[in-house]
């Protein structure tokens, strides 16, 4: 008994510790001291968690707590955000209804708590449209009131720093889910911090050894990076006491998180990474109606010590990026020989680019946390995220990335003929300005006028381009362009264009084959649809009747042939009885198939599946990734019960971890160098006499693997191959390539995944 009273006096002391801290953060800020109503929620919530634990034995009431702690702390966010972070769990894990907090808190507060329970879950149940179906709810929610969405944020924030007492299959489809939704949206709402923590902590947990050897690394560069930073560094502060300007520089380090997406992108080592060391220059303005002013004059005074590189100005000032960002960013060259980027931006600007559209609410005096009107780009952002969720796609995966398509983009300016600026997606073509602009436009535009040149449809914007889109009343959706647009707003357009007329079509299609079934005497309409599927190679249904009323697909004698031939059952005659609607090749396919892996009932999903030699063949291997024994990896169930291996770094494994996050397994490779995988390596270097020798001598003599194919090219003196192996595992690869590396006039060595 004594022992449980001390667990529980030590647990009062934890709580009540914790607590104080966020009402000590909330009473250092500007917002208004709403102390009693946020002593009031954690009352309440505390009461309604009482004796619940999590995962790591901590009493539950600490997790809304600290997810209080981050609003108030790292968002900026006030009193009425604070109490229904302390409440957001109380709907969903208790008996209180949103009715109950509305009474005792009001509706602003039950408002926000409503939206955070309606996407609780880690947004994603088991199936995909349902999971869909509450991202939209936490868009539709966020649109009403952006404070879901920041608070939503800081809870996946504390989830993702309390990450280690999940099972390992769990961890990834939170790492993979963070990283494909809530990393882009903290990016999208300024909140700079957090995103880069929530990069990092998804990293971490995903490929704990690479991302263990970017830290060492890190820390083994540090005082070489310092002397680089204090060197250069010195004489502009030398030249800003000067100009008596109050200033602070600080050295900005690269993520390990964006160390590794730059390594695996541009298929480099950590060593040829020469952006890991930014300096940032953060100073007080004397008058904040001319702080734009102040950057450019920092900007004039330092490039006058450094030489500034003149294709790498990049002026967030007059044009801030559309999660707020403002700053001057110019790249000048060290008496090192080494291009440093230098970050000039305001303490203003500093706290909007780190706290994001939060920050913003500190800039106006004497408001609590109520969401304000004028911020202009992030409302227009949000009616962008309003027009997809009038039309989404009927497929969940495709919504998600249609919402991905706008997360990430990082934008150009584009003018109108009249001069106004618009802020496009990078990458977009004439074709998605002319949606932006209106639906009609776009679905009617014929080219368009850039800088008074005559360009087609797809034609990508650069920025600063003046556009004239033309139009024609006889042009109309092609199905072709689908594939050239790149912004959702485009995409969901055509697509719902293109879905509205192949109804008609269906429509017009099925009307056709009912004449003709008739006309021939068939009574069972939909068996003889079925009937000919096969036959004309359609995917389904509304396919063979949107063939029909395309006119693509004519209907005939062999058509009647093919319904006559039917035994009075409607089996097909002979070999594919056995297998119904199947070809020869895939009724073979089928077959080979009954020998992989088929996931029992009562499978237990937290515990690791072990690859090795004898039971490989039992998984599907795809295509879209190529793992091999080394690689990070994880497990897939599909549709029919058996288990796709991907890389866990798989672009198709992102997506699957996001949306049907309850089949992720955890994988691990046992395999004892037996067997042989493909692996492709590509090599660049200055050609000369006796080089083809040495790289065989290395490849097939000192390490003893065959070489599959080799291909050399030589041009001008220098050469680029590539060569195709077959090799053990990743271990086996990294060797060749260090190996590789040492033969003289090589100069890159790469692996194509």
């Amino acid at each position: 008994m004594d022992e449980d009273m001390m667990r529980e006096a030590a647990d009062d002391k934890l709580i009540n510790d914790a607590f104080q801290r966020l009402l000590d953060n909330y009473l250092s800020s500007r917002h208004r001291k709403k102390v009693d109503i946020i002593t009031k929620a954690f009352n309440f919530a505390r009461q309604a968690h009482k004796g619940v634990r999590r995962l790591s034995g901590e009493p539950y009431i600490m997790h809304p707590i600290a997810v209080a702690q981050i609003a108030c702390e790292e968002v900026g966010l006030g009193s009425t955000s604070i109490c229904a972070a302390l409440l957001h769990d109380v709907v969903e894990d208790t008996d209180y209804t949103t009715e109950d907090i509305a009474n005792i808190f009001g509706p602003k507060i039950a408002q926000i708590v409503d939206g955070l329970t309606k996407i609780s879950g880690g947004i994603f149940g088991e199936q995909a449209s349902a999971q869909a179906e509450n991202f939209k709810k936490l868009l539709l929610t966020m649109s009403e009131d952006i404070r879901v969405i920041l608070i939503k944020i800081c809870d996946r924030l504390h989830n993702m720093r309390t990450l280690e007492s999940q099972p390992a299959n769990k961890q990834y489809k939170i790492a993979g889910e963070t990283l494909y939704i809530y990393a882009p949206l903290a990016n999208r709402l300024g909140l700079n911090k957090i995103k880069s923590e929530l990069e990092n902590l998804s990293f971490q947990y995903e490929h704990p050894e690479e991302y263990a050897n970017i830290k060492s690394k890190l820390a083994s560069t540090e005082a070489q990076r310092h002397e680089l930073f204090d060197e250069f560094a010195v004489p502009i502060e030398v030249e800003l006491q000067k100009m008596g300007i109050k200033y602070v520089i600080k050295e900005r380090i690269k993520t390990p998180y964006s160390i590794w997406t730059k390594m695996q992108n541009k298929h480099v080592s950590f060593d040829e990474i020469y952006d890991i060391l930014a300096v940032r220059i953060i100073f007080t303005p004397k008058d904040r109606e001319e702080e734009v002013n102040e950057c450019f004059k920092i900007y004039v005074a330092i490039s006058k010590i450094y030489k500034s590189h003149p294709d790498r100005l990049r002026d967030w000032l007059s044009h801030p990026k559309a999660n707020g960002y403002q700053a001057l960013h110019v790249t000048l060259m060290s008496k090192q020989g080494r291009w440093i980027e230098v970050q000039i931006r305001s303490d203003r600007m500093d706290e909007i680019a780190e706290q994001g559209f939060a920050a913003h609410w500190k800039y106006k005096e004497g408001v609590d946390d109520e969401y304000t009107e004028d911020e202009n780009e992030l409302n227009d952002w949000l009616r962008t995220i309003k027009e997809i969720l009038d039309d989404p796609q009927p497929d969940a995966m495709d919504f998600l990335d249609a919402i991905k398509l706008n997360l990430f983009a990082s934008e150009i300016f584009v003018f109108t003929p009249k001069g106004e600026i618009k802020t496009m997606p990078a990458g977009c073509t004439a074709l998605d300005f002319a949606f932006s602009i209106h639906t009609f436009l776009g679905s009617h535009c014929i080219g368009a006028k850039v800088n008074h040149k005559l360009v087609p449809l797809s034609h990508k914007l650069q920025s600063g381009d003046q556009v004239e889109i033309l139009t024609s009343k006889s042009q109309h959706v092609q199905p072709s362009w689908i594939n050239f647009v790149s912004t959702a707003k485009a995409k969901g357009k055509i697509q719902a264009i293109l879905r509205r007329n192949g109804r008609e079509m269906q429509k017009k299609g099925e009307e056709l084959f009912q004449e003709f079934c008739k006309k021939h005497g068939i009574e069972n309409i939909q068996a003889a649809t079925d009937q000919l599927l096969e036959l004309h190679e359609s995917r389904n249904r509304e396919d063979f009747y949107q063939s029909l009323g395309e006119k693509t697909i004519l209907l005939g004698e062999k058509d009647i042939d093919e319904l006559q031939n039917k035994t009075s059952a409607g089996d097909v005659k002979g070999w594919r009885k056995l297998v119904p609607f199947l070809g020869r090749s895939k009724a073979k396919k089928e077959e080979e198939q009954q020998e992989l892996f088929v996931v029992p009932e009562k499978f237990n999903r937290k515990k690791p599946i072990f690859i090795d030699d004898n039971n490989i063949t039992q998984y599907k291997f795809k295509h879209c990734c190529h793992p091999i024994p080394g690689d990070d990896i994880l497990g897939f169930i599909d549709g029919k019960h058996q288990i796709e291996i991907h890389k866990r770094a798989c672009p198709v494994a992102a997506k699957l971890k996001a949306s049907f996050g309850n089949r992720i397994l955890d994988a691990k490779w046992d395999m004892h160098k037996r067997l042989f995988f493909d692996a492709t390596i590509r090599l660049q270097g200055i050609d000369r006499v006796g080089m083809l020798m040495d790289i065989c001598g290395i490849i097939s003599s000192q390490m003893n693997v065959n070489i599959h194919r080799l291909t050399i090219t030589s041009e001008d003196g220098m050469f680029d191959g590539s060569i195709e192996l077959r090799v053990h595992d990743r271990d086996d690869v990294k060797n060749i390539m260090v190996n590789l590396k040492k033969i003289e006039d090589i100069k890159d060595v790469t692996q194509i995944i």
